[in-house]
């Protein structure tokens, strides 16, 4: 059952300090021993979707990130629950790409990265003139900065506007990913959320197990960009003291647990995470999301059963040096089938 399966993702409680992020890592190594022994409260039941056929968007990458082309319909083999599906529909889409640019909004992004923020800028440039994008800032939840536009002016503008001191000490990642999901799930067509982020969470009270089976079922993909290369940087060679060596090595668990987070929120979306170390990484990072945004294969199926449960989803093609993604599982609700 892939709603039973526990990634190695850390849960942190308590708030983030601003006096600087070394000083938070080691606060929230502290905290995070005190929330795990309180009991997690429970989100509720997934969202059952009421579909009698399951869409399944699957990217195509080669080795540099470049979005394979002319493939075709029995290129593709699709399984669900490991038995192979016919495929239903299939096209190959290149249409208007919607995403939402989630930034975080803390202590950390203020002191270290805003650099990086500002060079999303890239980003927009990249994309094509009719796709839209919305623009949100999260600290304790995300606060929608500019709704979904084509206006790449505007979003240029959003990003420029934003003010990185008036920011909470927290920075609840894991739910407000789950709100975000949450407020894009009315939508139709292609969604992404293109996360810029440390990794670093503070949400309290979230269950992991019920978030990774929003993630891994909901037909929104994460593609994260991690915003800590400088603060990793290491420090001018000089004598550190005792107190100095203790936060460096509570800086680089940080690391480790942040790390990890970024790639378990993609990955359970079928989305990827690029941990850019300077300014060349970073615009090649944006340059490669804005061809995924844009290009996606779309395949579909009908379930032979409607169970109430989650069913594993994979896809493969047949040709090689080929990169798969798409969403790990989705949901047979019942309903679908009357």
């Amino acid at each position: 059952m892939v709603g039973s399966n526990k990634y190695a993702c850390v849960m942190y409680g308590g708030r983030l300090t601003r006096r600087s992020l070394i000083l938070a890592l080691s606060l929230l190594a502290l905290l995070k021993s005190l929330s795990a022994q309180e009991p997690a409260a429970q989100q509720g039941p997934p969202l059952k979707a009421t579909v009698n056929r399951v869409n399944v968007g699957v990217t195509a990458t080669d080795s540099r990130g470049r979005f394979v082309s002319g493939l075709r319909r029995e290129d593709f083999r699709i399984y669900d629950n490991d038995v192979e599906q016919p495929i239903a529909d299939f096209l190959p889409i290149e249409e208007p790409a919607r995403f939402l640019l989630l930034i975080e909004s803390g202590p950390s992004v203020f002191l270290f990265a805003k650099n990086h923020i500002l060079a999303a800028d890239a980003l927009l440039a990249s994309v094509a003139t009719d796709d839209q994008v919305a623009v949100a800032t999260y600290s304790r939840a995300p606060q929608m900065i500019l709704d979904f536009t084509t206006d790449k002016t505007a979003a240029r503008l959003a990003l420029r506007s934003i003010d990185f001191h008036t920011g909470f000490g927290d920075l609840d990642l894991f739910s407000s990913i789950s709100s975000a999901i949450d407020g894009l799930a009315p939508l139709v067509g292609k969604k992404t959320i293109v996360l810029l982020s440390t990794g670093v969470d503070t949400s309290p009270d979230v269950d992991w197990d019920s978030l990774l089976l929003k993630l891994q079922t909901s037909d929104v993909r994460i593609v994260g960009v991690s915003l800590s290369g400088d603060i990793r940087k290491p420090a001018k060679k000089r004598k550190l003291s005792a107190k100095e060596k203790m936060d460096q090595m509570e800086l680089k668990k940080g690391f480790v647990e942040a790390d990890a987070s970024l790639r378990h929120i993609a990955s359970a979306t079928g989305g990827r995470v690029y941990f850019a170390r300077n300014t060349k990484e970073f615009s090649k990072a944006y340059a490669e999301i804005a061809e995924l945004l844009r290009h996606e294969y779309s395949l579909a199926f009908a379930p032979s059963v409607f169970d109430d449960k989650v069913h594993t989803l994979q896809v493969e093609v047949r040709r090689s040096g080929v990169r798969i993604d798409h969403r790990p599982a989705y949901l047979a609700a019942a309903s679908a089938a009357q």
